[in-house]
């Protein structure tokens, strides 16, 4: 056999590629979109603050 056997995790080399394969980014997650994060929170803040303001008020 002249083909060497490649470790099942791996992904074997395609024939006539160029390049390896590139380095993808890591997952985010939640962290991905940090100012959608902020926005709800000062959201929900207006919010609470809007509650106390009207019972204040006597609406």
């Amino acid at each position: 056999m002249s083909t060497s056997k490649v470790p099942p995790e791996e992904t074997p080399e395609v024939e006539g590629s160029t390049a390896s394969a590139h380095q993808e980014r890591p997952d985010g997650g939640v962290w991905e979109h940090p100012w959608a994060i902020l926005g709800l929170i000062a959201v929900g803040a207006v919010t609470v603050a809007a509650f106390f303001v009207v019972r204040i008020a006597g609406w």
